[in-house]
């Protein structure tokens, strides 16, 4: 086992890896920007060094000084979370040729499902379906509407390099397909410095459905069992579960195989996700491979909670050489898992991200949840970086439980200082379409503006604000004015 591990992020997963390290016993360095100086996570790190100032490109994108920062404090492996450098073949690169142990897949698997025309061809060679189109080797925009004509309408250009929806467009009729092609390679040139398009069917309506993987460099990889990740908004995941309530147990055994597959045909080794697209219903549905994310996931949690294993130890054991510490046969599914990411946001204002001081902060603690956070009361949501404040994640026996569990949680959650998507997540959860488990993943971006209108204050946490408004921490107002005493005067900027 590594004797030092630098953390190569920032926020809950920083935090997240490093209480993984601790209980290993590995002395942990962090590295942080400006705007994080006084984050959590620094202080919880044995040693932490100052990487620059809070733009990403200057300081959490910047190679060079991550490394350095690695070779100053003696650390002897990089653990890059995800976001930032985790998927990154250059970096990866990097930390081999500076002898250091990057905890993640090899440069070659990363490179390999970071171009999409790669991995579809990848994936074909397999034998793990893909969604019918063209991955054309001229990239003229003659060549790219001829196979556009081919695949037929409605379809979608991508990016080949591309993600979170950068570089996409969905096109319905060939009237409208040179303006897509355009805008399709201006703005995935400007995101990845790379704009090659390819073309794909349209799959209407389907489930986004991901499976875990995990390999070693034994020859053991293994699947973790799925994810459901319908329940997004232009592409980014607002709520994730397991098991998914698509998957019968015969679908769930096929699409377990083909991710192993993947995994297997990229030579992979660490943690890693294969993302399917699914069509369909019971054991006849049609599953796609849709993209791999050769890192860890934001919603790992949720695998957790229902098979009991802890992917970021896995991580570091598999990252020292060892075998993985569990076959295929020793993991089962447990009950019901349901994460939901809390941003600092107004979903009445079109998702606007949210900047500003939390002046108060009481997540829920009740059996059966889970809160990983990178903030405390007092700190900052910067600028400069993802909004995301807490993901709570709700386990139980049952999925009609772990929904009750989760209600009552985030109706427990108050955050005060800036606005937040709690009470649109609770609209979500008690949606009908929710609650029959039949979401897919175009259904916020049709439906979620009326779940996003202003709601009130769940119960239990205007009670908490009320109280905390009470209290002498609250008795002097800006300017030296005494402070109203009224609570609904003190919540200006905050939504549940």
């Amino acid at each position: 086992m590594m004797s030092k591990v630098l953390v190569a992020n920032r926020g809950e997963i920083a935090l997240r890896v490093l209480r993984a390290c601790h209980e290993f016993g590995i002395a942990t360095v962090a590295v942080y920007s400006d705007a994080d100086a006084a984050a959590p996570y620094v202080l919880a790190a044995g040693q932490a060094v100052r990487i620059g100032p809070p733009p990403p490109a200057e300081s959490y994108l910047c190679m060079e000084r991550i490394i350095e920062a690695a070779r100053a404090t003696g650390a002897e492996a990089i653990h890059p979370g995800y976001g930032f450098l985790a998927e990154n073949e250059a970096f990866a690169s990097a930390c081999e040729d500076a002898g250091l142990i990057f905890i993640g897949p090899p440069p070659s698997a990363i490179a390999a499902m970071g171009s999409k025309i790669s991995a579809r061809r990848l994936m074909e060679a397999a034998r793990v379906p893909v969604v019918p189109g063209e991955t054309p080797a001229d990239q003229s925009d003659a060549a790219i509407e001829a196979a556009a004509r081919r695949a037929g309408f409605p379809l979608l250009i991508k990016a080949a390099a591309g993600g979170g929806g950068k570089g996409m467009r969905l096109v319905r009729r060939e009237a409208d397909l040179a303006a897509a092609l355009s805008g399709a390679r201006h703005e995935a040139t400007v995101a990845f410095g790379n704009g090659t398009l390819y073309v794909e069917r349209l799959i209407t309506r389907p489930r986004h459905v991901e499976i875990q993987v995990f390999a070693d460099a034994h020859g053991g990889t293994v699947h973790l069992f799925e994810r459901d990740c319908s329940v997004q908004r232009r592409h980014q995941k607002v709520i994730e579960e397991s098991p998914s309530p698509a998957l019968t147990p015969a679908l769930r055994s096929r699409m377990g195989d083909a991710a192993v597959a993947a995994a297997r045909a990229v030579g992979y080794r660490n943690a890693g996700t294969i993302e399917f697209l699914l069509e369909g219903e019971g054991d006849a549905a049609r599953f796609y491979f849709l993209e791999m994310n050769t890192r860890l996931q934001v919603e790992h949690p949720v695998t957790e909670a229902v098979t009991g294993v802890d992917l970021v130890h896995a991580q570091l054991r598999v990252a020292a050489g060892e075998r993985l510490p569990w076959t295929q046969q020793d993991v089962q599914q447990r009950g019901h898992a349901i994460e939901c990411r809390v941003y600092a946001e107004d979903p009445s204002a079109g998702y606007l991200p949210q900047a500003g001081r939390i002046s108060f902060y009481r997540p829920p603690e009740r059996p059966g949840v889970r809160v990983d956070a990178g903030v405390v009361e007092g700190s900052d949501v910067p600028v400069h970086y993802d909004p995301m404040i807490a993901k709570v994640v709700a386990h139980a026996e049952t999925r009609e439980i772990a929904i009750e569990r989760m209600r009552a949680a985030l109706s427990e959650f108050c955050i005060l200082g800036l606005p937040t998507n709690i009470a649109f997540l609770l609209a979500v959860l008690e949606s009908p379409a929710f609650r029959a488990g039949t979401i897919d993943t175009a259904y916020l971006d049709g439906e979620g503006a009326g779940l996003a209108a202003p709601l009130s204050l769940p119960p239990a946490a205007l009670a908490a604000a009320v109280a905390h408004t009470q209290t002498p921490v609250a008795a002097a107002a800006p300017g030296g004015e005494r402070a109203p005493s009224d609570p609904w005067t003190s919540l200006a900027g905050w939504r549940g």
